[in-house]
């Protein structure tokens, strides 16, 4: 292990790393960075806990807009 190559701290819990859930599910870009964020707040720094969350917030309504703009387009299409 090292800080770079599966950290420790980001395993103590579950014995899993997001990265992992991530490629598991399949996620894309956004959906992932959320998993990431939710799955690692206030580990690295737990001064940063709620900065981590608004970050996974701030890809999540990311995804919403997307996917919202890509059914809003479909639906002018029918």
């Amino acid at each position: 292990m090292s800080a770079v190559n599966h950290p420790t701290h980001y395993r103590k819990d579950t014995g899993h790393e997001a990265i992992e859930v991530i490629e598991a599910w399949n996620l894309n870009f956004n959906l992932g960075n959320v998993v990431k964020y939710v799955s690692r707040n206030g580990k690295k720094d737990p001064n940063k806990y709620i900065e981590d969350l608004e970050k996974a917030r701030w890809y999540l309504d990311r995804e919403i807009r997307v996917r919202t703009q890509t059914l809003d387009k479909s639906l002018e299409k029918a």
